[in-house]
This record gives C-alpha cells, sequence and structure tokens, in this order.
C-alpha cells in the first residue's frame, strides 16, 4: 500500500521521536535517532502506516481539518517493561530488606492472596491501569504460583487489546508450603495455561521458574520439557541479583560452575529467554548470555532500593548482549519508566558512564522490544509496526516549565524529561491504534 491510497482510521499531528533500527553499539543509537517536530502520523487497523514531517504528511489527508492535534506534546514509541511483578503492586515501598529476607517478610504472604480469583482479577485490572497510565504498553510480568493469577491478568489485558506476556511462577522447594507445587503438577498447570492463552491476540505465555533456589532438578527438567514442546514460548527468571542469593545457589548446585550455568544445563537460555538483574555476573556468564543470543533486564530501582547491586552497562554492550529496562515492580518502586531511567543514569554515573538520553529511551523503547524479540511488532513507528505509543507533555510543573524552555534540542529535552519527569507527564496512552487512557479525562472525572 502507498500512502497515496492508505485507508487511515486516525492522523495525529505533533512533534515525534523514535529510534528506527536496533542498535550493535551506543554510536548506532545516535545515527537512528529519528525527530519531526511537527510530523503527522497515519493509523490503519491497529498499527502505524506512516510518519511524515507535517508539509508532506497533510497532502494525504482525506480533508484539512482530518486530523487530531498533538502540538506541544512529544510522542515516543509505547514504553516496553522487561520484568515486574503484578502480584507485588500491593507490598511496594515494603521496608529494611536486602532480596532473600524481603521474600519472606513481604512478597511471599502477599502472593498466597492470588488462589482468590476475585482477588486477582481485582488487581490485574489495578496493575493495568498503572502501566497504561504511566505510558508502558508492553511488559513482561510474573504472576503467582496459581494459575488464576494468569487467568485473571490475561482476561484483563485481552480487553485492552494490549501486547503482554505473562506466566505463573514455578517453585517447588525452598518457600512456604503455600506457595510451592511439585514439579509435576507445576507442569501440567502451565501446559494448560500455555494452551489456553499463548498466541491469543496479542497475549504470549512466558515459562516462569521463580529462580534456581526455589527450583529442583525436577522443576527444571519440566521446564525444559515445557520449552521444546512449545519453542516460541518465553522462558523469564531471576539472575545473579545478590550476593548472597549467588552463594545460595552455589550451595544447592555444587555441580555447576555458576549461577547462569544452571539454567543453560537444562536449555533454559536462548531466543525469548529473558533473566533480571545479572548484575553479579562472571565473564564466563556475560558469553553464554551472547552465544545463546539471551537477554537481560536492567532493574535500575529496584537494584538500589534492595541493596542489590549496580548493573554494568557498558560491559552489557561489550559483551553484545540483548538489554531491556525492568521496572521490577514491587522490589522497584515506580512504574513510571521516566523515572525508572533517571535511576539508570544514576547507576551509569557511579561506574563513569555516561547514560545519554537518546540510549535511554532506545532501551525503554526498541532496544527493549528487541530483547523480548518483538521488534518486528513494537518499538518505533516503522509502517507495519503495531500503533502503541506515549503521548508526553514535556512541561507539567514550573520547574519543568522553566528548564524545558532553556533546552537546546530534543536530546536535553528527552534529558530533563528523565531526569524531571514521572507519571505527570503521561498526557495519553494509546494501544493498538486506540487510546486507552488520557489523563485529561481522568481529571474531568475526578
Amino acid at each position: 500500500m502507498t500512502m497515496d491510497n492508505m485507508i487511515y482510521s486516525h492522523a495525529l499531528r505533533g512533534s515525534f521521536f523514535d529510534i528506527t533500527a536496533i542498535a550493535d553499539t551506543p554510536d548506532d543509537i545516535a545515527r537512528h535517532a529519528r525527530y519531526l517536530e511537527d510530523g503527522l502520523l497515519f493509523i490503519g487497523e491497529g498499527k502505524t502506516l506512516g510518519l511524515l514531517p507535517w508539509e508532506e504528511g497533510r497532502r494525504h489527508l482525506r480533508h484539512p481539518a482530518d486530523w487530531q492535534d498533538l502540538r506541544g506534546r512529544l510522542i515516543v514509541p509505547g514504553f516496553v517493561d522487561t520484568h515486574l511483578h503484578y502480584p507485588q503492586t500491593e507490598m511496594i515501598g515494603a521496608y529494611g530488606e536486602q532480596l532473600l529476607e524481603w521474600l519472606t517478610t513481604y512478597t511471599f504472604p502477599v502472593e498466597s492472596q492470588y488462589a482468590s480469583a476475585d482477588h486477582a482479577a481485582q488487581m490485574s485490572a489495578f496493575f493495568l491501569s498503572q502501566l497504561l497510565s504511566n505510558g508502558t504498553t508492553t511488559a513482561l510480568v510474573f504472576g503467582t504460583v496459581h494459575p488464576e493469577s494468569v487467568d485473571a491478568l490475561f482476561t484483563a489485558a485481552e480487553g485492552l487489546n494490549m501486547r503482554l506476556i505473562a506466566g505463573k511462577v514455578m517453585m517447588d522447594r525452598n518457600a512456604p508450603e503455600y506457595l510451592t507445587k511439585s514439579a509435576e503438577r507445576s507442569e501440567a498447570e502451565t501446559r494448560a495455561l500455555i494452551e489456553r492463552w499463548h498466541n491469543r491476540g496479542r497475549l504470549g505465555y512466558a515459562i516462569t521458574p521463580r529462580f534456581a533456589p526455589t527450583s529442583s532438578p525436577e522443576l527444571l527438567e519440566a521446564v525444559q520439557r515445557l520449552r521444546r514442546e512449545f519453542p516460541d514460548t518465553w522462558l523469564h527468571t531471576h539472575l545473579s541479583e545478590n550476593p548472597q542469593e549467588i552463594a545460595w545457589v552455589k550451595s544447592l548446585w555444587p555441580e555447576h560452575e555458576t549461577y547462569l550455568d544452571v539454567y543453560h544445563h537444562y536449555g533454559l537460555t536462548g531466543e525469548r529467554s529473558v533473566f533480571a538483574h545479572a548484575i553479579h555476573l562472571e565473564e564466563c556468564e556475560w558469553d553464554c548470555l551472547h552465544q545463546s543470543n539471551s537477554a537481560v533486564a536492567f532493574c535500575p530501582t529496584s537494584n538500589l532500593f534492595l541493596g542489590s547491586g549496580l548493573f554494568r552497562l557498558k560491559t552489557c554492550w561489550d559483551k553484545r548482549v540483548k538489554m531491556g529496562i525492568g521496572t521490577d515492580v514491587g522490589a522497584g518502586t515506580t512504574f513510571n519508566m521516566l523515572r525508572t531511567l533517571g535511576e539508570a543514569y544514576k547507576i551509569g554515573q557511579l561506574q563513569s558512564y555516561k547514560l545519554c538520553a537518546s540510549e535511554a529511551f532506545y532501551h525503554a523503547t526498541l532496544g527493549g522490544a528487541r530483547a523480548l524479540c518483538l521488534d518486528d511488532k513494537i518499538g518505533s513507528f516503522t509502517p507495519g509496526k503495531e500503533a502503541d505509543f506515549a503521548v508526553l507533555d514535556p512541561a507539567v510543573t514550573p520547574l519543568q516549565a522553566l528548564r524545558h524552555g532553556r533546552c537546546r534540542d530534543i536530546y536535553e529535552q528527552l534529558f530533563v524529561l528523565m531526569t524531571l519527569g514521572d507519571d505527570r507527564n503521561i498526557a495519553e496512552t494509546w494501544v493498538g491504534g486506540r487510546r486507552v487512557w488520557a489523563r485529561d479525562a481522568v481529571e474531568a472525572a475526578a
């Protein structure tokens, strides 16, 4: 289809920023960055048909007034959150512990509630509203051990036509009895969920062993069977978040040289495998991630909140490992990707790595899509991709307005957004070519 004969449902005028191609180095990002100060986006059947400068695009309008005016706003691809836990929404900001104690004290008791379908449905709706009100349109999500938790989340996401990947937690040891299930039962429940939900509309299933310490050899063998049976599913788990955790893994799995080797032994690395955190990796683990085409999720706010350590972003580039950004709610302290990118910048600064704005937005959009093997579907305004995007208001406070007015270019504007911005900067969120959240509508209803 050419622009001259396209049939569009929406035409939006505003400022646009995206990264148009996958980057192999940070320098590639600037070369592939696109900014249209005055652009026109055409949408049809839930997908991007074209993004053109206003003067060129207006010739393709059905009539001169056939466009929505979003001037003064900056429109970016929807944010991609590559790791978070929806049941932990209700215990976000829990005080005073590091990872293992935090799980026992706060996480496990909260997750026990998700055997209730009604509770899971209530929290699923709240969770998705938090994502959308923060401009996040795609996420890779942990449920709990209960199938009800995943059924509720997928049902809510399907109603929004949202691209979401999720899975029920699998764990059979070193956790409270009320949250453990045998490898056999967990395998059967996971298989049933995959058959019910995977590739249904824009939904995808992630096989989700919580992490090696709560997995017996029998459980990881079950995960391996499921991966072989359903090779286009995702694998989602944790890796090397905390030094105590790593020592625990070595005591439980002494026959394996490294933490990652536990997963690799069972064939769980590879395409569509996403390992959250990956802070304290050995050299050979980075090499294995690259060679297996696995991905990692960098979770800045939770790494700082739990005192877990500093993710090595430069090493990730040097080792050519795919990476996305995760808010990791509820150890992470915000659903907002702008705030999360601001914390990622600070982690870089502590290691003499300067995370520039274009790179940060790449990781939160097209880079995250690549980590999830979805870069052919989302992450930029390339024609044919799904029309998921966030409309940002760059100046919602007096301080932001002052600072925004002194920005010299789009990169400085983006940097100010990721250092001063938060959920108030999200004006609208669009999913599949449809506006599903708007700040003005929420304020009018209040």
